[in-house]
């Protein structure tokens, strides 16, 4: 099979080489400089999931000073890597460990904290196939560690496929779903592909730049050089993107094994490390789930970088979602509920191939809009607050800059509205929580049975709290329905919901009286 990968190089092309050993040691001058490494470094990390990430996290070295080593501390650090993969040590590959551990030390920082959480799963994958697990520091060189990562040529996710090759390897690729994203599916057909290459090569130094530059580039090179297939005998007859490739690989592989001798300290990413999948045969938008049950949407997303729109297509055929361990149980047993929030907003397919291709979510444009003040008072929440207004709630967020659903009393909060309605809207401010509530009709069942504590005027309420016959909990700050479950032997957060009336968990408040349980 004449196999052809079209992932093109992201990193630092060499120019003009010339290669001679001195004491062992492959010196190899060039007229370039590292500069277009570490300018794909920063496109890599510069998007909306690094930002995510390491927006509220803080970059502290343990020492500001730099530690610089002699070739020899390098070449004997190298050589003691674990590896079947021969290391070799030059000069160029000392300026792409400067790169990592001087020059884009935060960058770099960022890569150690996302290790924790993607290289576990590449090394069980490669080595469900066979593969040397150092093969892992290959996504490293190839998307800084992020699965969102594009590069100027279109290629994607974590092991940077093109389109072509990814849907050779059985990756999905659509307006809505694109699995070059997803970290386990992609590193799949990463594992095949290598694999595939290696039943070509029987040399990983060959594989590695195969599949940079592709069999049809390493092939023409070991023919033009008499049939020899060694990598440095090949050298220069490779594409010179590919002649620095292998030179990236041997230092990420060393920056990653030896950040602490540089008194480097890892990024903590905010991402939970114990994670799960559930399979679901029903659409479902990954913003009901950020909203019933109280997870952060860009967390969520994170997890889930392959639903481009934040659609998750599950009627179609089944579909994977990925959340934290702690929550899986709280989503199966509140699938109906989560299906069911703002259905229409969120699960009306209307020209699917007119979705963004990169987010579900663009920023509002508020121009020509008047902007108004709200003031946080006791029992809001910003979905009642994004009902009163008539915005969208991920717009409310981005005016106020708001990452999770946590606002405080007396938070202001801009909204911006329709000028010929504005009037209207600004007596919302002064307005009493139940009159806001029977704004456009709003008073339903679940809000009935959500807010009674809160508004105290409603009957069902009233008889709730005089009703002897169930065990009843007044909910406190910070709790879901699901906490309040866990407090209770044999109690579902199911249970409760039917119990209440409520249709909507996250709209529980501070102060309400719910029914748990009849007494036995």
């Amino acid at each position: 099979m004449n196999l052809r990968i079209i992932i093109l190089p992201l990193f630092f092309t060499l120019f003009n080489l010339s290669v001679s050993a001195v004491n062992d040691t492959i010196i190899i001058r060039n007229d370039d400089s590292t500069e277009r490494i570490e300018s794909d470094l920063d496109s890599l990390l510069n998007n909306w999931f690094i930002q995510m990430s390491v927006a509220r996290a803080e970059f502290t070295p343990g020492d500001s000073t730099i530690a610089e080593f002699s070739d020899s501390v390098y070449k004997d650090r190298i050589g003691r890597i674990n590896s079947v993969i021969l290391l070799p040590y030059n000069n160029i590959i000392r300026s792409h460990i400067h790169v990592y551990t001087q020059r884009k030390l935060d960058r770099f920082q960022v890569m150690l904290g996302l290790q924790d959480y993607y290289f576990p799963m590449i090394e069980d994958i490669f080595d469900y196939y066979g593969l040397p697990v150092e093969l892992k520091y290959m996504a490293v060189i190839e998307s800084a560690l992020n699965p969102n990562a594009v590069s100027r040529a279109g290629a994607t996710g974590l092991w940077q496929f093109m389109y072509s090759t990814g849907r050779m390897y059985g990756l999905t690729i659509n307006s809505v779903v694109d699995e070059r994203r997803d970290p386990v599916k992609a590193t799949h057909a990463a594992a095949r592909y290598l694999k595939d290459l290696h039943g070509i090569y029987h040399d990983w130094i060959l594989v590695i730049a195969a599949y940079n530059c592709g069999p049809g580039n390493v092939n023409k090179a070991i023919r033009r050089s008499g049939n020899r297939k060694d990598y440095w005998e090949i050298y220069y007859r490779l594409p010179r993107e590919t002649r620095g490739y292998i030179p990236q690989y041997v230092a990420a592989a060393y920056a990653m094994n030896y950040y602490r001798e540089h008194k480097i300290t890892p990024v903590q990413i905010n991402l939970p490390l114990a994670i799960d999948t559930v399979m679901i045969s029903q659409d479902i938008h990954l913003e009901q789930i950020a909203a019933v049950l109280d997870l952060p949407l860009e967390e969520l997303r994170a997890m889930n970088p392959q639903y481009r729109t934040g659609l998750v297509p599950g009627k179609s055929k089944p579909s994977a979602i990925t959340l934290p361990v702690d929550r899986l149980g709280d989503f199966i047993a509140m699938t109906d509920t989560i299906t069911g929030y703002r259905k229409e907003q969120y699960l009306t397919r209307v020209n699917q191939t007119s979705m963004p291709v990169q987010s579900a979510y663009s920023p509002p444009n508020a121009q020509g809009k008047t902007g108004l003040t709200y003031v946080v008072k006791d029992g809001d929440n910003l979905g009642f607050i994004s009902e009163w207004y008539d915005v969208g709630l991920s717009d409310l967020r981005y005016w106020n800059n708001i990452y999770r659903n946590t606002i405080k009393i007396g938070q202001k909060l801009t909204i911006y509205v329709d000028p010929a309605k504005a009037d209207r809207y600004s007596k919302i401010n002064s307005m009493s929580f139940a009159d806001k509530q029977k704004l456009e009709g709003k008073v339903t069942a679940s809000v009935s049975g959500a807010n009674l504590a809160t508004s105290g005027a409603s009957t069902a309420s009233s008889s709730a709290s005089s009703d002897t016959a169930f065990d009843f909990y007044t909910v406190r700050y910070g709790d879901t329905v699901w906490d309040i479950a866990k407090k209770f032997e044999g109690v579902s957060a199911t249970d409760i919901l039917r119990l209440n009336n409520i249709s909507d968990a996250s709209r529980i408040q501070v102060g309400q009286k719910l029914r748990i349980r009849k007494k036995s």
